[in-house]
């Protein structure tokens, strides 16, 4: 299997593997022998691309489903939201990632070169804002101060201009380049635009970049997955949003429920409808859907809600409907 490029959760690739198998030894719906594709001989190479941020979700899938179907060779790259569907809509991989729902532009690619999809809705993520562990004189952001950090054309280079009880420290800023879906994401809640925002800052595709920026400035500001905060809160110090209902900190819980707004949002797959004419796709796409709580849960993402599972149930039929002859 060809592992994304990124180096980030490279370490926790491997750990990540391992629970899995632990965790489908214990779990009925892991069962090579419940339906899933194993024992059948199963080959052939399954193309997935997109988010990076969902692309640990699709490894540890793949991974799992390679356990019972070694001779699938399943790939994961990381081009980003946009690019993954771009790649997607051109016929060139069979699943996209996405860290947020396809555009209406990306939809037009799509019909226009015949693509059918369904939008599957795998698990739960909350993006995280984070400064420097060393940072003792914010606790919590307001939306509305979010937004006059990031709005295009912002020129808050301080914290003081931030709030005057804050003390003089430069604020710089660190978050993801303009490809990424968590970009998207955040400038949609941010700022009420998706893609609107100030430009001076450190962009990139590579989280442990905004790790490190944060980590190591006084006065650090940067956003990314809660997953990510997660691998480093000994390095990082989270902060709570107020997203107008008082001060609130993403949870397994305040994700799923919704209470930790805007910054809530689910991860997503787009299986392309007519590669599930081959049985190799189609196995792993079922068996994606079997083996969701665990493949969150060890990814250290939230898992889905017992409505937002049986919405994926009904999804997953729909993609099967527009499959079928």
């Amino acid at each position: 299997m060809n592992i994304p490029r990124s180096p980030r959760r490279a370490t926790a690739r491997v750990s990540l593997a391992a629970a899995l198998v632990v965790a489908a030894g214990a779990c009925g719906g892991a069962d090579a022998g419940s339906g899933d594709g194993g024992g059948d001989g199963l080959s052939g190479t399954i193309r997935v691309d997109g988010s990076s941020t969902v692309a640990p979700l699709s490894t540890a899938a793949a991974q799992l489903f390679q356990q019972h179907n070694p001779g699938v060779r399943i790939t994961v790259g990381t081009s980003g939201t946009g690019g993954g569907f771009e790649k997607f809509c051109n016929g060139e991989t069979e699943i996209a990632d996405a860290s947020r729902p396809i555009t209406a532009e990306e939809q037009a690619l799509c019909a226009e070169k015949g693509v059918r999809y369904e939008e599957l809705r795998v698990a739960n993520d909350g993006l995280s804002v984070v400064v420097n562990k060393d940072n003792d004189f914010v606790d919590c952001l307001t939306v509305e101060q979010l937004r006059r950090i990031w709005e295009p054309g912002s020129r808050i280079d301080n914290w003081n201009q931030v709030d005057p009880g804050f003390p003089d420290v430069e604020l710089e800023l660190f978050g993801p380049g303009t490809d990424s879906g968590t970009f998207d994401y955040f400038t949609q809640a941010v700022n009420g635009e998706e893609g609107a925002s100030r430009t001076d800052y450190s962009p990139s595709e590579d989280d442990n970049v905004t790790v490190q920026g944060v980590s190591g400035s006084r006065g650090g500001l940067g956003y990314f997955g809660l997953s990510y905060y997660e691998e480093n809160k000994d390095r990082l110090k989270l902060l709570r949003i107020d997203g107008g209902n008082g001060c609130v900190a993403p949870t397994g819980t305040t994700v799923r429920d919704g209470t930790y707004r805007p910054l809530s949002r689910s991860l997503l797959i787009y299986p392309n409808a007519a590669a599930l004419d081959r049985k190799e796709v189609e196995a792993f796409v079922e068996y994606y859907i079997e083996n969701n709580a665990d493949i969150a849960r060890a990814a250290q993402f939230v898992p889905l809600s017992s409505a937002q599972e049986a919405e994926l149930r009904q999804d997953l039929t729909r993609l099967r409907e527009q499959h079928s002859p």
